[in-house]
């Protein structure tokens, strides 16, 4: 087969254009990881700012949970759409472009001097992570070859670690140097669209060398009853998800005033707990996808979240150290289904990987947004203490992920 009329392609790319990359491209991976890593760590700053903004601007819990949603709103809820028209169209320009309207976000978010600015600057930020996700998906799915499972470890846990950096960001920037801290985070921003215009390159490379992510269709009837099945799965993962990532919003969001309030703390000594619970939940994310091989997808997306439960439970009970104790065990084993919820998805929906990356670390997440706002408003009205009793129930709806088919019926429907 003649050559000719390929475009140029990295070395690694096997001669059949429409078959798929058969060798892991580590650098691409890497480069993807890092750039999810400052993307994540830019959206961890907002929380992490949370505390200055509510003395410099005097706001509510409800307040800060309506940052925190417009946040989530415009970081994940779109993020479906975008992935839909990824999967039917891709377009590498998002890569850079996303990270161009982080930078943009992050340098009004340092100069905002009003509630609205605030909001507006959020949502630049928030624009920017959805035009990443979905694509910086496809990439990682791209150069993984046939190390699926290890490829999203990589690219989730980037993002999970940059996460866990927003504690140490309030310790370390904004509470020496306050709101105008945020202007640091441009050379981050800046370059993550130096990386992002590096992946882009490749990412066309590839897709004009005739890589695709979708099997040739064949004609064949569907099942309906198989349809409603994946579409009740479905919704369970979403849900499950959800449930997750409301969770995680109590307590990145509002931990470090519960232990102010209870304990005395320093703003300065709770974000290392906050830090603590983020950073032991990526390595959970790192650790997830060995595991789901050895004991189940299902099982470890189960297990994750009841295992989580006497732990969410008990923290509010317990003192200063048994707190930082429970909070790193949770934080491992709550976000040990991280990338299996995804990889998960993947497998219902297989060749979508953009609508899925949308679906799973979009609108669910998003939608942990929403806990946000709620949880600022139950704090106004009953209390801190009492609040995060209740959030402590909020994983044992993981009982769901029962309702999930097994790994055999899984794979069965991913190979039809």
């Amino acid at each position: 087969m003649s050559n000719k009329s390929i475009p140029a392609a990295p070395a690694t790319v096997i001669e059949e254009p429409r078959n798929l990359q058969q060798a892991t491209i580590y650098r691409i991976l890497l480069a993807v990881s890092f750039v999810h890593l400052f993307n994540d760590s830019i959206q961890a700053l907002i929380p992490a700012m949370f505390p200055v903004l509510k003395d410099n601007m005097l706001l509510s819990y409800a307040q800060i949970g309506w940052i925190a949603f417009a946040l989530n709103l415009t970081s994940s809820v779109i993020q479906p759409i975008i992935g839909f028209a990824a999967d039917r169209k891709p377009r590498p320009i998002l890569l850079p472009l996303g990270m161009c309207c982080t930078f943009a976000g992050v340098f009004l978010l340092a100069f905002a001097g009003n509630y609205v600015l605030v909001i507006l600057s959020v949502m630049l930020v928030g624009f920017g992570s959805a035009a990443f996700h979905p694509e910086g998906m496809r990439v990682a799915h791209m150069a993984a070859g046939q190390r699926k499972g290890l490829s999203q470890s990589i690219f989730q846990v980037g993002g999970n670690a940059g996460q866990s950096l927003g504690p140490l960001l309030m310790k370390w920037v904004f509470i020496p140097f306050g709101q105008m801290g945020a202007l640091g985070f441009t050379v981050i921003a800046a370059a993550g669209i130096a990386i992002q215009a590096y992946v882009a390159r490749w990412y066309r490379e590839m897709l004009d060398a005739g890589y695709t992510f979708r099997k040739k269709s064949v004609s064949r009837s569907i099942d309906p009853a198989r349809s409603k099945r994946i579409l009740i799965t479905t919704v369970i993962l979403v849900f499950i998800v959800f449930v997750r990532s409301w969770y995680g919003a109590s307590i990145g969001g509002y931990y470090a005033f519960y232990l102010m309030d209870k304990y005395g703390m320093t703003l300065d000594d709770a974000q290392i707990y906050i830090f603590m619970y983020l950073a032991a939940g990526a390595v959970g994310t790192f650790f997830g996808g060995p595991l789901a091989d050895r004991f189940g997808r299902r099982n470890l997306i189960l297990v994750s979240m009841i295992g989580t439960v006497p732990f969410a439970l008990a923290l509010p009970f317990v003192n200063q150290f048994w707190a930082a104790v429970l909070l790193i065990i949770s934080g491992f084993v709550l976000l040990s289904s991280f990338s299996v919820t995804v990889i998960y998805a993947q497998m219902l929906y297989p060749g979508n990987i953009g609508t899925v990356s949308g679906l799973i670390t979009g609108l669910a997440f998003g939608l942990g947004g929403i806990g946000s706002v709620v949880i600022g408003h139950l704090i106004d009205t009953t209390g801190i203490a009492t609040v995060f009793v209740a959030c402590g129930f909020l994983p044992l709806l993981g009982l769901l992920a029962l309702l999930l088919p097994g790994d055999k019926k899984l794979e069965e429907w991913a190979a039809e």
